[in-house]
C-alpha cells in the first residue's frame, strides 16, 4: 500500500469538497440563518488539511487496485468527517454521533435522517445536506476522474471502486472522458428537473434541493411530510419520471441523446427494471384502491410514486405504506434490496445482478435436463463469465450474510424485529425510510448510539458495494 500516494490524492479530493462548502453560503446569507459562519471555517479548514496532504506528499502515476479501494472508502469516511462540521459548529445538531450519521446519509445517499423537525434547519444546511447527495449521487472520485490527468494519475481503479454494479461501463477507452460524459448527462438532467419542479409551483430553493435528492435517488427533503407536502400531481409526476431516470444506467441516456433512440428497451436489465415497477404499482396498487383511496388516479400515482422511490432507493414519501397491507409492504421490503440499475446512482443490489442470478438459475435447470451441454449465462447475446456469475452469487451472500449479521445485532441493541429489519433493509440498500420505528412518518433520532454507528457502516457499505469496504479489513490487503 503506498500510502502517500492515497494521501496525496485525497488531499486533492479535499480542496474539490472545500471549494464545494462555499455553495451554501449565498444561500444563508440570502435567507439569514446565520449559518453562514460555520461554512466558512470548515471549508478553510477542509482547505488547509487538503492543501498540506496534496503539497508534502509523493505523486505516482498509477493507481493499483488496493490504493483505489482504500481511497473510495476512506474518502468517504473523511468527506463526512468534515462534511458533517457546519452541522456541528451551528448549533442545529450538537451530537457529533448525529452529524456524522446525517452527513454519511448525504454523501451515501441514503437519504436516512436523525431530524425530527426538518424544517426547523436555516436553508444554509438544508442546501448542504441535500447536496451532499448531489455529490455523492454519481461520485465524488468519479468527478475527480475528469480533472486527475492533470495530476499524471490512471484513473481506472478508482472508477472500478466507486462505480456501482459488477462491470464499470465505459463509455469512451478514456475513463476521464467517461467521467466527463456521465457528469454532463447528469448536470443536464439535474437542470430540467429543477425547471420542471419551478414550473410546478416550487421556489427556486426547493426544487433545486428536490432536485438533488432525485437525481442522487437520496430523498431529503426540505419538507417534513417530504413531497407529499407538495399536494400537487405534477410535482409527484415530475419526481416519478426522474426518480426512473436516476434508477435507470446513465450510460443509457448518453446512448439516447446521441440519438439511439431504441437504446433503452433493447437492454435487458432496463426492461425487467420497468417490468418490476410495473409488477410492483398493479398488485399493491389493488390493495391500495380497494381500502385506501377511492379514486384510481390517486391510488395509481401514491403506489407508483412509493414502488419508484423504494425501488431506485430514493425515500421520497407521498404516503405512510406502513397503513398499507402486509403483502404490499413486503413486496415494497424485497425492493430494498433490488436497486437501481447497474451505472445508476441507485444503491442496492442492482437489478442487473438479479437478472444474472434469474439468468443463472435457468442455465443450472437445464443443465440438469442436459449435463453433457455446454449453457453459458447471457445477458441478450453477450456471454456473461463465470468469474462474474461467481462476483454476483457471492455478493448476494454477503449482503445477505451482512444483513442478518445486522439485524441481530440491532435487535441485541434493544430494536423491535420489525425496526431492525426495516433499519438494515434501509441503511445497506440506501433507502433512507425502512419499517416499523424508522418508517416514512418516522426518524432515527431514537437508535442508540452504538446502532447509529453501525447503520453508519452500512449505509457506507451499501453505497460503495460492499466489497470495497470490507476488502479494508483482510490482513492481506496491507501486506506486500
Amino acid at each position: 500500500m503506498r500510502f502517500h500516494l492515497v494521501i496525496h490524492i485525497l488531499g486533492f479530493l479535499l480542496l474539490f469538497l472545500a471549494v464545494a462548502m462555499l455553495l451554501p453560503i449565498p444561500f444563508a446569507i440570502y435567507y439569514g440563518g446565520g449559518d453562514y459562519p460555520s461554512f466558512i471555517v470548515t471549508a478553510v479548514l477542509t482547505f488547509i488539511i487538503g492543501i498540506i496532504s496534496y503539497r508534502f506528499t509523493k505523486l505516482d502515476r498509477e493507481v493499483r487496485s488496493r490504493e483505489g479501494f482504500a481511497i473510495v472508502t476512506l474518502g468517504w469516511i473523511l468527506f463526512s468527517l468534515l462534511g458533517c462540521l457546519p452541522f456541528v459548529l451551528s448549533g442545529h445538531i450538537s451530537s457529533f454521533t448525529d452529524a456524522y450519521f446525517e452527513t454519511m446519509s448525504g454523501f451515501t445517499t441514503t437519504g436516512a435522517t436523525i431530524l425530527v423537525d426538518i424544517e426547523k434547519l436555516p436553508h444554509g444546511l438544508l442546501f448542504w445536506r441535500s447536496f451532499t447527495h448531489w455529490l455523492g449521487g454519481m461520485g465524488i472520485i468519479v468527478l475527480s476522474l475528469a480533472i486527475l490527468p492533470f495530476l499524471g494519475v490512471g484513473g481506472m481503479q478508482l472508477f472500478k471502486a466507486e462505480v456501482p454494479g459488477p462491470v464499470p461501463d465505459k463509455l469512451t477507452p478514456r475513463v476521464t472522458e467517461t467521467a466527463k460524459i456521465l457528469w454532463g448527462v447528469y448536470v443536464i438532467i439535474s437542470a430540467a428537473e429543477t425547471i420542471l419542479l419551478m414550473a410546478g409551483g416550487m421556489t427556486f430553493f426547493d426544487a433545486l434541493c428536490h432536485t438533488f435528492g432525485t437525481m442522487a435517488t437520496g430523498g431529503f427533503s426540505t419538507k417534513n411530510a417530504s413531497i407529499g407536502y407538495y399536494d400537487s400531481p405534477f410535482i409527484q409526476y415530475v419526481i416519478i419520471f426522474f426518480m426512473i431516470t436516476a434508477g435507470t444506467n446513465f450510460s443509457l441516456h448518453y446512448r439516447f441523446m446521441k440519438k439511439d433512440w431504441k437504446g433503452y428497451f433493447r437492454n435487458n436489465e432496463f426492461r425487467l427494471f420497468i417490468l418490476l415497477i410495473a409488477v410492483g404499482t398493479i398488485i399493491i396498487g389493488y390493495d391500495t384502491l380497494l381500502h385506501h383511496y377511492p379514486y384510481i388516479e390517486v391510488a395509481f400515482r401514491k403506489t407508483l410514486f412509493q414502488v419508484v422511490s423504494i425501488l431506485t432507493t430514493t425515500g421520497y414519501g407521498t404516503a405512510d405504506y406502513e397503513q398499507w397491507a402486509f403483502s404490499s409492504q413486503f413486496i415494497l421490503f424485497l425492493f430494498m434490496f433490488v436497486g437501481g440499475c447497474a451505472g445508476s446512482t441507485g444503491g442496492g443490489m442492482k437489478v442487473v445482478r438479479l437478472y444474472i442470478l434469474i439468468q443463472f438459475v435457468r442455465s443450472e435447470i437445464k443443465r440438469l435436463l442436459h449435463p453433457s451441454a455446454v449453457i453459458p449465462v447471457r445477458i441478450g447475446e453477450t456471454v456473461i463469465p463465470r468469474e462474474i456469475v461467481t462476483n454476483v452469487i457471492g455478493f448476494l451472500a454477503l449482503m445477505i450474510g451482512l444483513f442478518i449479521f445486522g439485524v441481530i445485532l440491532m435487535s441485541m441493541l434493544g430494536l423491535d424485529l420489525e425496526t431492525s429489519l426495516g433499519a438494515v433493509a434501509a441503511t445497506l440498500g440506501n433507502i433512507g425510510p425502512g419499517l416499523g420505528d424508522v418508517g416514512p412518518t418516522d426518524n432515527y433520532a431514537h437508535i442508540p448510539l452504538l446502532g447509529k454507528w453501525f447503520l453508519t457502516f452500512f449505509m457506507l457499505a451499501g453505497r460503495l458495494e460492499i466489497y470495497t469496504v470490507l476488502i479494508l479489513f483482510a490482513p492481506s490487503f496491507w501486506q506486500k
